[in-house]
This record gives C-alpha cells, sequence and structure tokens, in this order.
C-alpha cells in the first residue's frame, strides 16, 4: 500500500493555524482546519486516490499537534467520504460517492472564481460568426460531416496565420482538435512512452502536467527564473542531456500562470537545444495573442529549419476568442500529422463541423477581436495591481508582458491555506503548488485577471480578509531565492 509520509504531508499543507482561523462564520476549531487542508490537498490531486494517509501518531509529531486533534480530522474526513478505515489497516483517500441532490457548498453565492484563467465571450462578434456559420451550414450536409484532420477551410486559416506570423505551413501540416487540452493529449500519446521524461517549465500549466503524468510520462522540471522574468536555458540543456529526456513541453509565449515571454534569442537557443539532444519540443501557444505590453511573439517553429529540430505546436481559440468554442489544432510536419491521425480513431472522429466554421470566420478577421481584447485585459490587469498594492502590500508581483494572470509571492509559504480559507471569503482560486511538482510554489499564488475590474476589486478584498483571518505575523520584504 503506497502512504504519504508525514512530514510530506506536513510540507504540502504548507503553513495552517492550528488553532483554528476565523472566518465569516467565527473560529474553525483546529481539527476542522486540518481536515479542509487535507480535504483541498485531496481535490487538487496532490493526495492521490489510493494512498494512505500517515498514522495519527506520526503526523502529531510532525505537525507538533495533539494526537486527539488529527484523531478528530480524520474522522470528519472519514464522515465527508474522503477516508475509507479498515480494521488493521490505515485510512486511505477516495472521493464522496455522488449525491443524488446538490450538496450544499459553504461558498457564498456571488463568490469571484479565480480558478479560470478564461474570460467570457465578445458576444456581439461571437453571434455574428455563429450566424455566418448557420448560413453556410447547408455546404456541408451533404457530407458525413465527419472531418478527422479538420474541416479544410479551418485548417487553410489555421496555416494561412503562421503564414501570416513568418513560418511557411501548408494545410496538410495542420490538424483541428476539440481545444488545446486534446491537441496535447494526442501529442503525448504519440510520443511519450510509458515511464518517459518529459521536460516541463516550473511553474507551468496545470492541466498540461495532469496530461503528462496520465500518459504515464513523468514529468521533470526546469524552473523558470522568477526573479529575471526568464527561462534558464542551461538548466533547460543540462536536464535534458541527464534524464535523455525525448520531449518536452513549454510555454514561451505569455507563459501560464507567470505571464512571461521567451525573447527570439531565447527561442533559437532553445531550438538548438532540443536538436542537440535529439529532444522534440511541443511548444503551447494558446496565450500567444494575448501580448499586452509586447508583439506577438515570433513563432519558436520558425527557428527549427536547418536546425536539426522536431518541433510541434499547439494552439487554440480558448484564450483569446472563447473557451466554448472547444477548437485548437497541432501544427506539425506532414508524417506527423498522419501519424496522430492513427491515434485520433480511438479518442473520437473529428471536431464539431458548426464550431469549426465559426472559429475560420473568427481567424479571417483576427482585428475585429483581439484589439479590443487586449485592450480589455490592460485595464483589468492594472485594477488588480492596483488593487492588491491596496489591500495587500505585502503580496509582491511581477508583471509578464502578457499572458492572462499575475503569479503573486506571499511573504510566507501560505498557498495552500489562503485557497482553503478563501471560499468563506467570496472567492475560489487554485493554490500555487497545483502548478508545479512535489509541493512546490507554496509561496505563490496565481491571480488571473481576466474577469471584470469590479470583481478583481471584490476578489482581492476577500483574499486580504482570507490571509488575515490567517493570523500571518508579518515579516520584512527581502529577496528570496526561488528554487
Amino acid at each position: 500500500m503506497r502512504v504519504i509520509g508525514a512530514s510530506t504531508l506536513a510540507r504540502d499543507l504548507g503553513r495552517w493555524q492550528p488553532e483554528g482561523a476565523r472566518g465569516s462564520h467565527g473560529r474553525r476549531p483546529g481539527y476542522r482546519a486540518l481536515a479542509d487542508g487535507i480535504r483541498l490537498l485531496i481535490a487538487d490531486g496532490r493526495i492521490p486516490l489510493g494512498v494512505a494517509l500517515p498514522s495519527e501518531r506520526d503526523l502529531a509529531v510532525a505537525l507538533e499537534l495533539s494526537r486527539t486533534t488529527i484523531t478528530s480530522a480524520y474522522t470528519v474526513l472519514r464522515e465527508d467520504g474522503y477516508l475509507v478505515s479498515r480494521q488493521g489497516s490505515r485510512s486511505t483517500v477516495t472521493l464522496p460517492a455522488p449525491s443524488p441532490t446538490p450538496v450544499p457548498v459553504p461558498v457564498p453565492a456571488a463568490a469571484v472564481d479565480l480558478t479560470c484563467a478564461a474570460m467570457s465571450a465578445p458576444a456581439d462578434r461571437i453571434l455574428d460568426a455563429y450566424t455566418y456559420a448557420v448560413s453556410a451550414l447547408p455546404a456541408h450536409l451533404h457530407t458525413t460531416g465527419l472531418e478527422s484532420l479538420g474541416l479544410p477551410v479551418l485548417r487553410e486559416a489555421v496555416a494561412q496565420r503562421y503564414r501570416d506570423r513568418g513560418v511557411p505551413t501548408s494545410a496538410e501540416q495542420i490538424m483541428i482538435t476539440t481545444g488545446a487540452q486534446q491537441a496535447l493529449v494526442l501529442v503525448l500519446a504519440l510520443l511519450a512512452a510509458p515511464g518517459e521524461r518529459v521536460l516541463i517549465d516550473h511553474p507551468t500549466y496545470t492541466n498540461g502536467i495532469e496530461a503528462i503524468k496520465r500518459s504515464g510520462a513523468r514529468p521533470v522540471p526546469v524552473p523558470l527564473r522568477l526573479e529575471s522574468r526568464g527561462w534558464d536555458l542551461d538548466a533547460m540543456r543540462s536536464a535534458a542531456r541527464q534524464t535523455a529526456a525525448k520531449l518536452a513541453y513549454v510555454v514561451p509565449d505569455f507563459h501560464n500562470p507567470t505571464g512571461f515571454c521567451l525573447d527570439d534569442a531565447g527561442r533559437a537557443e532553445l531550438v538548438r537545444i532540443a536538436g542537440d539532444t535529439r529532444m522534440t519540443l511541443v511548444v503551447d501557444e494558446t496565450m500567444t495573442d494575448l501580448g499586452l505590453d509586447e508583439p506577438t511573439p515570433t513563432p519558436v517553429a520558425s527557428f527549427a529549419a536547418g536546425a536539426r529540430a522536431d518541433v510541434i505546436t499547439i494552439g487554440s481559440m480558448s484564450k483569446a476568442y472563447w473557451s466554448g468554442l472547444r477548437i485548437g489544432w497541432i501544427r506539425a510536419d506532414v508524417s506527423t500529422v498522419t501519424a496522430l491521425l492513427a491515434i485520433r480513431s480511438a479518442i473520437d472522429l473529428g471536431s464539431a463541423v458548426l464550431e469549426q466554421v465559426v472559429a475560420a470566420n473568427l481567424l479571417a478577421d483576427p482585428d475585429a477581436v483581439l484589439p479590443a481584447r487586449r485592450e480589455q485585459l490592460r485595464r483589468q490587469r492594472s485594477a488588480l495591481v492596483t488593487a492588491l498594492a491596496a489591500e495587500l502590500p505585502e503580496w509582491r508581483c511581477d508583471p509578464g508582458p502578457g499572458g492572462m494572470a499575475l503569479w503573486v509571492q506571499l511573504p510566507e509559504p501560505l498557498s495552500t491555506a489562503v485557497a482553503a480559507t478563501a471560499p468563506a471569503h467570496g472567492v475560489l482560486l487554485a493554490a500555487g503548488p497545483r502548478f508545479g511538482l512535489e509541493g512546490a510554489f507554496e509561496r505563490y499564488i496565481r491571480l488571473p485577471y481576466a474577469r471584470s475590474e469590479d470583481e478583481l476589486r471584490a476578489a482581492v478584498r476577500g483574499l486580504a480578509a482570507a490571509y488575515r483571518a490567517l493570523a500571518v505575523r508579518p515579516i520584512p520584504a527581502s529577496p528570496a531565492l526561488v528554487i
């Protein structure tokens, strides 16, 4: 039986208030605060299902609490359906059985959801595109509607998008997918054998990490230089050589969660590293259109010519246009696209025709959407930065030149505790360790600025209340080593 160690669980819990934290409904008992912290770790996937929790005695020692507190916390988790206990065995992690009726969640109805870095649709333009698509649909009704590679009109529109950015691309190099997440899953299914090491930025997009893990591959973190807003390419080269990784998943365009952007010299070096180590680069361009202080970056694929490097690019309509479209794509050489087609048939037979026509219509006139989206994000980013400076001056952030989120540093490793406490104050958010491995980034929180300015101000007020409720002792701001 797999067992999570007491020291590991104590580390992943971060700092929390043993005697309880004061919320809008009074002070929580210490055992309840501990149970809430463990529940959040289970929900985040950082304590896998089926794993046994430490013994009550060991966890009491690690957390410097009474054994009674640990016993009471385990009892709460057991009663809520998060633990299963058998006679003579440790308590193992599970999830509650689905309820036939909705279970009330103690979160205010007006809670601001900051778990998702995605904007609402540009309604007028999306409606126009759907109106056009419905009128164009009869031209497709004589077919089966099954286009596993995607509709020719959309494949050509995506290819033209790359040509406009200086990368010669044919429609045969494009596969349309049901979102960028499916694109990544397909590429991993083709290239990542079980146990294969995959280099990743650290931190990086949380669902990218999960996709790599679920493919059976092993993500290997290569830290970003957060203090200089850059990529450690020497570390990337070293990691590629030492691990013999055949694949790297990178987000160089207005990186999620930091908003940083790799410059052209760095892109050229990244491609050289991939060529020298025979490693395929999987480049996530889902944020590429969201440059707020810099123009759209040069595609990494443009540096691959003559570099003996394989570069596969994935993109999406989700961030710049609307997540509800669920349209993404893969750009690769023709032989790779053909190999991906064979894999896709086991997952689905193609993306929805209507949405593909909508996407092609939107891509034909990007200036009707993108400038306004960028300006909206600039205003919202400014509102969030200003609110943080006023309400939480001890929190530090270095906004990147684009994207949709701030990567905020806390004075102490309290990310999980803040995320657990915030819902009681009207805010939902993902703890920093969601974007890393092995409990890293407990001192960081991702704060998307994809919501309205008023919602962001309200969210910061709620975060300030949650933070104060933890009774944190102030620490003077000083440079911190990020590993």
